[in-house]
């Protein structure tokens, strides 16, 4: 039941960074703005990259461009907003419009944690079951493991949305937040939450713990594998086809975890912001970077792609 005498609300303010002074909003968004402009700069590299060079054309290279589009897309439905927020704080969106936003937000988000698994899958298959790989990962099953993350991203968003604004909010308008998240709107709502609550955490379990604890399982697989391979050398490939995933799947689950699987009672929204600006600003940048930095047939088709002669293995 809502409150009596309450007024709806038909839009929301962000707080965001308004309790900083300017010079330092100015800061934060040339900041931002450059990580940003980095983290769409390296993600569309990655993916013309392995378009247009036949050998990257692998499934390991196909999930990976998958990845990269879809942090792009998930950076795209917050950062802009957050930018124009630090230059002028006080600009309200209207509840359709958070809408949009978080729907965006959590499909392209849960969609990445999803990716991660299908990542560590493809891992698992190339050096667990390498005699089969071709035949396992072919191209239909990675166009439909691809299509199933992105499938699972759209309904956990739909059951999310469709909860989170099934409710009445009204009188408070601001929330402690830069974008619209399920937390810092359900602070809003004139009801009560704790069926929301409940659903928020459950979608949390299945977009997080359930990918983290499959994700584990195939790397205590992979590396029970590695480790009987006679040659050091073997080994030593073995672990760099591995090392750059899982170095992107220890920041990605860390960060979201910290922020969604934490209990309320110990939720602090300022806090929350702090780690969301990591989640939502650098944690985006570090899959161009972990992957072109680490992965040496990346690094020699970005050499090749700028005329300069790949390393010789």
């Amino acid at each position: 039941m809502a409150k009596p005498n309450s007024t709806f609300v038909t839009e929301i303010l962000f707080e965001g960074f308004s309790s900083f002074r300017w010079q330092h909003r100015l800061a934060f968004f040339v900041v931002f703005l450059t990580l940003y402009l980095l983290t769409l700069s390296g993600n569309v590299i990655i993916v013309m990259i392995i378009r247009l060079y036949h050998h990257l054309h692998t499934p390991m290279y196909f999930f990976l461009s998958m990845l990269s589009i879809s942090e792009t897309c998930y950076t795209v439905a917050i950062i802009p907003r957050m930018l124009s927020g630090l230059l002028n704080p006080y600009q309200p969106i209207t509840i359709q419009g958070c809408a949009t936003q978080l729907f965006f937000y959590l499909t392209f988000g849960i969609n990445n944690c999803f990716l991660l698994i299908v990542m560590g899958y493809d891992r698992y298959v190339a050096i667990c079951n390498p005699l089969r790989y071709s035949v396992i990962m072919g191209k239909r099953a990675c166009v439909q493991l691809a299509s199933g993350s992105l499938g699972i991203g759209l309904d956990m968003a739909i059951v999310q949305v469709t909860s989170v604004f099934g409710l009445p909010f009204c009188d408070a308008f601001v929330i402690s937040h830069f974008f619209c998240d399920v937390r810092p709107l359900l602070k809003l709502a004139c009801t009560d939450t704790t069926v929301n609550e409940i659903i928020n955490f459950v979608v949390s379990v299945c977009a997080l713990v359930l990918p983290m604890g499959l994700v584990f399982i195939s790397y205590v697989l992979i590396i029970s594998t590695i480790l009987k391979i006679a040659s050091a050398e073997g080994r030593k490939k073995a672990f760099a086809t591995c090392a750059s995933h899982l170095i992107v799947v220890i920041i990605h689950y860390g960060c979201a975890s910290i922020i969604y699987l934490k209990p309320k009672s110990q939720s602090s929204l300022g806090q929350d912001r702090l780690i969301s600006v990591t989640y939502t600003v650098i944690t985006p940048l570090l899959n161009p970077i972990v992957y072109s930095l680490r992965n040496k047939e990346v690094k020699d088709a970005l050499r090749r792609a700028v005329g300069q002669k790949p390393l010789s293995p």
